[in-house]
């Protein structure tokens, strides 16, 4: 469904139907899918399901892990040298592969 949600596409469409159109279990399906989405946490990606154990969840469901991406690391090391105040307004930091 995530697919289904990134190319606008149903479903059926996806799964090889030449159409396109899109069905009853099609919309039933993307209704669940955006259901289920709001329920995810913007911050860490779980759902209050998983952690409750009255829904069939876990208090220790899963475990912090630290990963550093070098690519973040360099782009907040840029943003450091970004002066305050007007000059640094709308400044973003992004990566490029030299030429």
């Amino acid at each position: 469904m995530e697919l289904c949600e990134r190319y606008h596409i149903p479903h059926s469409q996806l799964m090889g139907a030449a159409t396109g159109r899109w069905t009853a279990l099609d919309r039933d399906k993307a209704l669940a899918w955006a259901a289920h989405q709001r329920d995810v946490c913007q911050g860490c990606g779980t759902r209050p399901q998983e952690w409750d154990p009255d829904q069939g969840g876990d208090r220790h469901a899963y475990v912090a892990q630290t990963h550093r991406c070098l690519g973040c690391e360099l782009i907040e090391m840029e943003q450091e040298q970004v002066p305050d105040g007007t000059e640094g307004r709308g400044v973003k930091i992004g990566l490029a592969q030299p030429r």
